[in-house]
């Protein structure tokens, strides 16, 4: 597409700062670019209609973390790092509660459950002293509210309430009132909206091809034909950021999700864990969304394609009626299929550093994009310059 004369002195005219990515990360980054400069020339680049990676096509997660999937941390990348992704995510979740009202992002906090299965990877008899131990060393380096002096738990047993909720061969179950629940599409309609009225340009169907860090700026080509000059370069392309920088640790890897049809008289209200996060679900008023299972094809589920397999969606269907719904149950209609693409590595922990003159990456959010894109966004306007 030939770009007008009229054209190249607007949209594609030089920009202070570029952002690649109109997701969490991108978005985030903007509205706190533009709140500490509200003249700064910003455009964020994305080459989809709408955000193509996974802030608007998750299971809608605030995600604040599991007994298992911490404990596993700790072994993955040590306490520290542990408590550094953890504190990220729970000051993010504060951030999105005070930036937005709850119902313009339909954000709910009926908290988190962990479910635990006799004889599976984790060893249940461990959860009290697990739970304990957590407790301990997460509530005063978050420092989450006290009672009388003393910090609320951050995680209990409730191991008894399984009965009502009518799992099945579900043996044990922890709880924290921390995680919520959201409309993970409105929150970015919200950092779109907030930010575009402030003067950030956002430019759809716009994929980048290439870019060159030189002594004034970035050079960026794009497929429109179209070459801006920018002062500062931000990469937030999370799991297709090897596109642009093969040189990161950072593995796509495929979420698929489904929602059922409203179900009568569904029992749980919250989201749901089991196989260390593997697998995740929730309620969507009366519905059932469910996903994950991507322990069961891990090589082929390392892809950016947004297709749904068959294997992943027959064996999450088989997890809900063999596990979530009541046993006498009559299996709901799936409505909806779709999956999102996650950034991985080899740690559990953000990449946001400087990779070149005038070029920076906030990539790599794990799955916790949702959490913790508001810390990553505030950590790479740090490195950047204003």
């Amino acid at each position: 597409m030939a770009i007008s004369v009229w054209e190249q002195s607007t949209y594609f005219a030089p920009k202070e700062v570029v952002i690649i990515g109109c997701g969490f990360v991108g978005l985030w980054t903007a509205y706190e670019l533009i709140n500490k400069n509200p003249k700064l020339q910003i455009t964020i680049l994305e080459r989809g209609v709408i955000p193509s990676g996974a802030s608007t096509r998750n299971a809608g997660f605030s995600c604040f973390g599991s007994v298992s999937e911490l404990m596993y941390d700790v072994q993955l990348m040590g306490e520290a790092n542990m408590l550094e992704t953890v504190k990220m995510r729970y000051d993010g979740l504060q951030r999105i509660q005070k930036v937005f009202d709850k119902k313009t992002i339909d954000y709910d906090q009926f908290g988190g459950y962990e479910l635990f299965e006799q004889g599976g990877a984790y060893d249940i008899k461990k959860l009290d002293a697990d739970i304990a131990y957590l407790n301990k060393i997460l509530a005063p380096a978050l420092g989450t509210p006290k009672k009388n002096g003393k910090y609320l738990p951050i995680y209990t047993n409730e191991s008894k309430q399984i009965p009502k909720l009518g799992f099945q061969k579900i043996n044990a179950l922890a709880f924290s009132p921390f995680e919520g629940q959201l409309n993970s599409a409105k929150l970015v309609l919200a950092l779109q909206k907030e930010v575009q009225s402030k003067g950030v340009q956002i430019l759809f169907n716009t994929e980048v091809k290439k870019f060159k860090s030189h002594k004034n700026g970035v050079t960026i080509k794009t497929n429109l034909e179209a070459t801006i000059e920018t002062k500062q370069l931000l990469i937030c392309t999370n799991g297709f950021a090897k596109q642009l920088l093969p040189e990161l640790d950072v593995v796509p890897a495929r979420g698929q999700v489904f929602i059922t049809e409203p179900i009568p008289n569904l029992k749980f209200k919250g989201t749901f864990h089991f196989d260390e996060g593997f697998y995740y679900f929730r309620n969507v008023g009366n519905r059932l969304l469910l996903g994950g299972a991507r322990n069961k094809d891990f090589k082929n589920e390392k892809t950016t394609s947004l297709e749904t397999s068959k294997l992943i969606q027959k064996t999450l269907e088989e997890f809900m009626m063999k596990r979530i719904l009541p046993k006498d149950a009559k299996k709901p209609n799936i409505e909806l299929r779709w999956s999102g693409t996650m950034g991985m590595g080899k740690i559990k922990k953000p990449i946001i550093q400087q990779l070149q003159p005038n070029v920076y990456c906030a990539v790599r959010m794990s799955g916790m994009g949702v959490a913790i894109a508001p810390i990553v966004a505030q950590r790479a306007v740090k490195l950047m310059k204003h």
